[in-house]
């Protein structure tokens, strides 16, 4: 037997009634129509070129475009006694410019594309990736599942930003479930970072006395950020931040699991702060250290001299009143380059590139030549070049000092940049 697994609290975007189609004022005294849907907060995350199917993988490589998964859910609340929905109407409208809906599934088990034509029924990658972000919901994966004698949702608007699932069962012979979950693959804009629109339902119940219709009055509007239940696995470009604590191994035990919680906290501000979705990147920890690949598409020319700003800031607010000796100060490299993830982690230049910025001899005298610097920066010459030498907001070219990392032991050697943060103060 199927067992309805309702929305959590933290999964609700609105909780809103239900109420006749037409006089949309006030109901009459006893009106049997009114109920109430609670529409989920949906879930987008994103898809790579390499998972999906042929014909959009091509126009991924040639348009340039970006795709992501979309999960919608909703609860209708049961009709009054001797009632029973007899159809539900669940239509999403896209509207950020360049978005649209490619592909709906018409039952939440197909999970919009699980067959790949050129693979004789194999499933696609991307039904792996749905699955993954499914689990990040309580309950959702049991919401995909195919239920026995429930009718199929007719679908409507592919290709189109305004698009939606009717679920239909005039003949009274199928029992319209009351909760849902649908499935998209949306192509977006290669800028995007978060999906916005508005969700509308609409519902037939019949009774005793016939059939009679009932809506939302006002569209749920949403603004759904890409989550990182499914960070992009292709190759692309990205920009990647290492950053590690000075003199983290001479501290107590007590000191350093305050250290490892308060660069966890500087950092991801910072990144915040520089307009980065959270949900886009999966930091690795390295006790002392964490390594960051930043989202596809960023403009680096806001976001480094934010992330910086942001930086210097959470530090200053962090060592307020700490003993210099004491304090949290970061040496911190910044590299781009072709990456993307592997088996046990990132795998490219820039991964490795960026390390040895970080541990180079020339970073490590900064930091110790500037003891009350909150931080030492490294960046290679193609950052200083395409962004600092045209930055707008500070640190300004200036402010970099040239540096060459030759490391002829790692075969590595490269022509970079240091700039030293701003000072805490006494």
């Amino acid at each position: 037997m199927w067992t309805q697994q309702r929305l959590g609290e933290d999964e609700v975007l609105a909780h809103r009634e239900l109420r006749p189609a037409t006089g949309r004022g006030v109901p009459p005294s006893g009106d049997t129509t009114r109920t109430a849907v609670r529409c989920g907060r949906p879930l987008i995350y994103p898809v790579s070129a390499a998972e999906l199917p042929p014909p959009l993988r091509a126009r991924a490589d040639r348009v340039g475009t970006r795709y992501a998964g979309a999960l919608f859910a909703f609860d209708l609340e049961p009709p009054a006694a001797g009632r029973r929905y007899t159809g539900a109407r669940f239509e999403v409208a896209l509207t950020a410019p360049a978005s649209r809906a490619v592909r709906l599934a018409a039952g939440g088990d197909e999970l919009g594309l699980v067959q790949d034509p050129e693979e004789t029924g194999a499933a696609s990658p991307l039904a792996a990736r749905t699955v993954a972000a499914a689990r990040t919901r309580p309950g959702w994966l049991r919401r995909l599942a195919g239920r026995r004698d429930t009718p199929r949702a007719w679908t409507s608007g592919v290709n189109t930003p305004s698009f939606g699932w009717l679920y239909d069962d005039p003949g009274g012979r199928l029992l319209i479930p009351d909760t849902h979950a649908v499935h998209a693959l949306l192509e977006l804009p290669t800028w995007a970072v978060k999906v916005p629109g508005a969700l509308t339902v609409q519902v037939e119940i019949s009774g005793p006395d016939g059939r009679e219709k009932a809506v939302l009055g006002e569209a749920v509007t949403f603004d759904e950020p890409l989550t990182g239940a499914g960070l992009e696995a292709g190759a692309a470009v990205r920009l990647c931040m290492a950053a590690d604590v000075v003199g983290y191994s001479g501290r107590r035990t007590e000191e350093t699991a305050r250290l490892q919680h308060d660069l966890v906290t500087v950092l991801g501000d910072a990144r915040r702060a520089a307009g980065i979705n959270e949900g886009m990147v999966d930091p690795q920890p390295q006790g002392d250290g964490q390594f960051t690949v930043l989202p596809v598409g960023i403009d680096e020319s806001v976001v480094i001299p934010a992330l910086l700003r942001e930086l210097g800031a959470g530090l200053a607010a962090r060592n307020r009143g700490v003993p210099l000796e004491r304090r949290m100060r970061l040496r911190v490299a910044l590299h781009r380059g072709l990456i993307r993830q592997g088996a046990n982690g990132w795998v490219g230049t820039p991964a490795i590139a960026v390390h040895r910025l970080l541990d180079s001899p020339p970073l490590r005298a900064a930091v110790r030549d500037h003891p009350a610097a909150g931080y030492a920066l490294a960046i290679p010459d193609v950052l200083y070049r395409d962004v600092l030498v045209h930055a707008e907001e500070p640190p300004a070219a200036g402010d970099f000092q040239p540096m060459t990392v030759d490391l002829p032991e790692k075969g590595f050697t490269e022509q970079s940049w240091i700039h030293v943060g701003p000072y805490l103060g006494e």
